[in-house]
């Protein structure tokens, strides 16, 4: 309902890149140098200063966004409002979900809830969880669903359930007879990583870092950005990987995979992050409470932790 050009100028404004703007608006370069140029006209101001290759905001852009957040705000609410005079759950639900929780828990969520809700619509962008929450940011996704915290001072987030990472190998790998690993131990092999800026390479790292082992220590010899991918390459046995438990469940049943727990254990939040100070529709209110319930019964926090204790 708000002006288009408004959020295209937000966007621009927040990755302070007309590149990045165009990737998360799916839209073409020259299309948003095009909306800003004629928001510029309009408003007879230069919003951003382009030199050396770089962007950035004018002293009218620093105004003009923060009339801009508030009108696409109102605009939001007011869109929402409408749709709820219904009292139906219905219409489009825009939803965001890391690599992990994207592709292996949502498809479940989505489809049970537009079982009891056949009027929703649900989208579902997959991504990386720095994706996932710029596009939440950029209003362009209802909510999302990332590994960690957000990193973001303009969202909300909240845990919503617990998710243990282990190391994964082939049958064949040297590390598959091993009854558990150690953080020093790692660096002995080949691992394969996933790729910088998702969440779960950042939860790998910081539980390295605490461990006294330098990240850059470890053996790369492959960066991957799908877990479908990185699964594929640990069963040819080139090195080991680091992964959550819900990704490789198939092939650890079926042998393909050998997990080992690490000692100590690495845990990590599931969250879900939404803007702050927008209202939220019946249909977002009612997904989220019925995503937060379903995590929850799925992998309850602890579960992982009081799993291994009893083990021991």
């Amino acid at each position: 309902m708000a002006d288009r050009r408004l959020q295209v100028f937000r966007a621009v404004a927040q990755h302070l890149s007309f590149t990045k703007a165009a990737d998360a608006l799916f839209m073409t370069q020259p299309a948003v140098t095009f909306q800003i140029k004629q928001l510029e006209e309009s408003f007879n101001a230069r919003l951003f200063d382009r030199a050396h290759g770089g962007v950035t905001l004018t002293a009218a852009g620093v105004m003009a966004l923060d009339y801009a957040e508030r009108i696409l705000a109102l605009s939001g609410e007011l869109e929402a409002r409408l749709k709820d005079m219904s009292g139906q759950v219905a219409g489009s639900l825009l939803i965001g979900g890391s690599m992990t929780i994207g592709e292996y828990l949502l498809p479940q969520l989505i489809g049970e809830f537009k079982g009891r809700f056949p009027a929703v619509v649900p989208t579902l962008f997959i991504g990386n969880s720095e994706a996932v929450q710029d596009r939440v940011a950029e209003r362009t996704l209802d909510l999302g669903f990332i590994e960690g915290d957000s990193h973001l001072s303009s969202l909300l987030s909240e845990v919503c359930c617990e998710d243990e990472l282990q190391v994964v190998c082939a049958p064949s790998h040297a590390m598959a007879r091993e009854a558990y690993a150690l953080p020093a131990s790692l660096t002995r092999h080949p691992y394969i990583s996933r790729e910088a800026g998702s969440g779960t390479r950042a939860v790998i790292d910081r539980y390295l870092q605490k461990a006294g082992v330098p990240p850059d220590s470890l053996n790369v010899v492959v960066e991957l950005g799908s877990p479908e991918a990185l699964k594929g390459l640990v069963a040819t046995g080139l090195g080991f990987a680091i992964m959550s438990r819900v990704i490789a469940a198939k092939e650890l049943e079926l042998g393909q995979l050998v997990q080992i727990p690490l000692r100590p254990p690495l845990l990590r939040n599931f969250s879900v992050v939404y803007p702050k100070e927008r209202f939220h529709s019946k249909l977002v209110s009612s997904f989220l409470q019925f995503a937060r319930v379903r995590l929850a019964g799925m992998h309850p926090p602890g579960l992982a932790a009081s799993a291994l204790q009893q083990a021991e």
